[in-house]
């Protein structure tokens, strides 16, 4: 009898045990079947904001249960759009916070927002105004952003095709500051529309561009626009020449050239990031042997060149690009 009383003694034991552990297993009912309410409202740390001086704005909210989320800022005169999203109960820092970046081109001007929060399953949305009194400034090596025309020191080639428009323009399409490079035209005898060089004497009294020697922590970054043209997709190709044996030029025959070439099958502007050791030299578009220490020396950059090419045989192509930049351990932030 005591041996059986042992028995049921340990069983009992056991199976308290297992019943206090299921207390804590999976959601909790409330989290998954209640009512969607709010215990702390949805509001913003500031209704003004100065991104130059790297201001933020962060937005908070508690709910009474896990909710699916999503806060879309958008530029009441620019159009720019902003999407910030998790799932949680509450809004909290960082996935809340905005720093002045755009999710949708262009970027915001100093300008009147509307964020608006969304909760999935819920009809109601919450909305906030919020004034940018200063704009984001993009931090980095600046090649070209077109704000100041172009640069006596750069030069350029463009053919004689028909509508040809290869002009710094500001207008509806400016995605940053006022400025872009417009590049379109119809050549019908080769895949070259016309091209811009960007030497390293144009930003410093040395040759080559003054850039890290660590090369493995070098970004190019680009804004490029598509016209969504199915017809004739517009190809830009950013060619890095090197002056690996430092005689002040670029020499096909004994120095390294690195290359990208970008096929621009989308429609409106987007940011285009790569490594720069992350490239290789190229020779009709396919990767070639180089013809100089055959490594990335950032260091070295003599000058670069930008291409637009398209198919000669398909008819007009076009295409704009702004914000030409390096930054370093990371991709541009815009």
């Amino acid at each position: 009898m005591k041996k059986l009383f042992t028995i049921f003694s340990i069983a009992l034991i056991v199976f308290s045990c297992k019943r206090e552990n299921m207390d804590f297993e999976g959601p909790n009912l409330q989290d998954l079947n209640g009512t969607f309410g709010f215990l702390k409202p949805f509001t913003a740390d500031k209704n003004l904001v100065d991104f130059s001086k790297n201001e933020t704005v962060n937005f908070t909210a508690e709910f009474t249960k896990i909710c699916e989320w999503e806060i879309i800022i958008r530029g009441k005169t620019s159009g720019a759009s902003k999407i910030l999203s998790g799932k949680s109960r509450n809004l909290s820092v960082p996935s809340t916070v905005w720093n002045g970046t755009t999710t949708l081109f262009p970027t915001f001007k100093a300008e009147g927002c509307l964020a608006t929060l969304k909760i999935t399953g819920v009809l109601d949305t919450f909305n906030l105004n919020i004034g940018v009194t200063g704009v984001r400034k993009p931090t980095g090596f600046v090649v070209a952003n077109f704000e100041m025309g172009m640069n006596s020191k750069w030069t350029s080639f463009i053919q004689s095709g028909a509508s040809m428009d290869f002009k710094i323009k500001s207008d509806k399409f400016s995605v940053e500051g006022n400025n872009y490079m417009n590049m379109s035209g119809i050549v019908n005898w080769d895949w070259l529309i016309g091209l811009v060089n960007f030497p390293g004497t144009a930003y410093s009294a040395s040759t080559n561009y003054n850039l890290t020697s660590v090369s493995d922590d070098l970004y190019f970054n680009c804004l490029i626009y598509g016209a969504g043209n199915n017809v004739n997709t517009s190809r830009v190709l950013f060619q890095f020449k090197e002056d690996d044996n430092g005689n002040g030029a670029f020499d096909q025959s004994s120095d390294d050239q690195y290359d990208k070439e970008i096929i621009v099958d989308w429609a409106g502007w987007k940011l285009v990031s790569f490594k720069y050791t992350s490239l290789q030299h190229l020779v009709n578009g396919v990767p070639a042997t180089n013809n100089g220490n055959s490594k990335h020396n950032s260091n070295k950059i003599n000058t670069i060149s930008m291409l637009h090419l398209a198919n000669p045989a398909n008819g007009l192509a076009s295409t704009k690009v702004d914000c030409i930049m390096f930054t370093e351990k990371s991709p541009l932030e815009l």
